[in-house]
């Protein structure tokens, strides 16, 4: 996953995990891929975002919560695809 790659932890240093969807998104559960990917001692939860007109569609946000003793400043947040519109500061 790319953030991992952008800040180099692996799947034993994630605490938790809070994937939400827009409501367009409804075939399967984020968490589902999560598990995939390796994330299988990972506590997870799902939900789905309030639909707001003009929002992003199709649209997966994943906060993670990872143990580090870097500082904030360190830590990389990454934007794919036309997710990248929502934070030009951070291209």
């Amino acid at each position: 996953m790319a953030m991992q790659a952008a800040n180099g932890f692996s799947a034993a240093d994630l605490v938790s995990a809070i994937l939400t969807a827009t409501p367009d998104l409804d075939a399967a559960f984020p968490a589902a891929a999560a598990r995939q990917i390796g994330w299988d001692r990972v506590p997870l939860l799902d939900a789905v975002e309030i639909a707001v007109p003009g929002a992003l569609a199709r649209c997966v946000r994943v906060l993670l919560h990872v143990y580090t003793e870097r500082d904030s400043a360190a830590l990389h947040h990454v934007y794919a695809g036309d997710a990248a519109c929502l934070r030009p500061d951070l291209r």
